[in-house]
This record gives structure tokens, sequence and C-alpha cells, in this order.
């Protein structure tokens, strides 16, 4: 199973760590991404969400596009976040290989 997280909202990083937190309880494996874009992006830089970042078996993606707008750069990052060119087609994509949308 195949799951993404969708948070644009910078409101939605609390909601969405619950609900990934509450998903990582079940017993099945399943493979879990947050993408971040829009205002939200803003997130990766609040002190408050690095635990949430730092969760072993969740992958994070950032939108590069999301990025510029708000004069973020990879290196305000953490490390284990990956940076896609877009966030929309990152969501496409990973809709086409059966990921199951999530927007909190």
């Amino acid at each position: 199973m195949n799951v993404v997280f969708h948070i644009d909202e910078i409101e939605k990083w609390t909601e969405t760590a619950n609900n990934v937190k509450n998903l990582l309880k079940e017993p099945k494996k399943i493979a879990i991404i947050v993408l971040i874009n829009g205002k939200a992006i803003e997130g990766y830089l609040d002190p408050k969400n690095q635990s949430f970042i730092a969760t072993e078996g969740v992958t994070f993606h950032a939108c590069n596009n999301a990025m510029r707008a708000y004069k973020i750069t990879k290196e305000q990052l953490p490390k284990n976040v990956v940076v896609v060119p877009s966030g929309v087609l990152d969501l496409i994509e990973l809709q086409s290989e059966d990921y199951a949308y999530i927007k909190p």
C-alpha cells in the first residue's frame, strides 16, 4: 500500500502529523510520502515540525516552485527532504503509481 499526504496550508502540518503517526501504528507495511507545496512550504523551517520531518518510514517532498516563491533554499531544508520540480506534477505521478491521495 502507498499513500501521499498533501499539505498546502501551513495550519495543516499538525493534523497531517497526527494522521501519519496513527497510520504508522497499523501492522500493514505502507509507503508514506508527505508532499508540501504552496505557503505550507514554510513549515519546513518551523522548529516544532522537525521531529515529524524526522519520522522514520516517511519520505518528505518539497515543491521547488513553492520554495522559489517563498525564497527557501535546499540548504535550509532538513537533509532528508526530497526537492521535486513541481508539487502538482509529483502528485500526478504518485497517483499514477497507485499512491492513495490524502489531503487533511
